[in-house]
């Protein structure tokens, strides 16, 4: 028998529509595993594909995140090239010293635009705001 404690782990997800704009707020807690995307991939599947042009802002809150199983991270790679070309903009909010390098990697899937925040306030003004500085 394991001495060791259980893990929390997951994603939190949240799907907002607006005709063609599509809202996802996406919280990772604990080392993420195939499983979680299992679960996942098909509610944001199915949040996409009645869109014919979706326009989705993505905000990502990493605070608890610890990263992924390796066939975890094969996931996140192929939901990135399935559906990159949907998402305008990515929002990553934490505090690890990994994010930048994250959304530099996600940028070459990705083809909206990514930035990293310190706080959710700042992430979701800069997704809300038409005007990009």
């Amino acid at each position: 028998m394991s001495n060791k404690s259980p893990q929390k782990h997951g994603l939190a997800i949240g799907i907002d529509r607006l005709d063609q704009e599509v809202f996802i707020t996406l919280t990772a807690t604990g080392k993420l595993t195939h499983h979680d995307y299992e679960l996942i991939t098909p509610m944001i599947e199915s949040a996409l594909k009645e869109v014919v042009h979706p326009d989705v802002k993505v905000l990502a809150d990493i605070t608890e995140f610890e990263g992924w199983e390796l066939r975890a991270a094969w996931d996140d790679l192929k939901l990135g090239l399935k559906h990159g070309s949907q998402f305008s903009k990515i929002a990553i909010v934490g505090h690890k010293d990994w994010q930048d390098l994250a959304a530099k990697v996600g940028g070459w899937f990705i083809s909206g635009e990514i930035r990293t925040f310190h706080n959710e306030q700042s992430a979701l003004i800069w997704l809300n705001n038409t005007i990009d500085n």
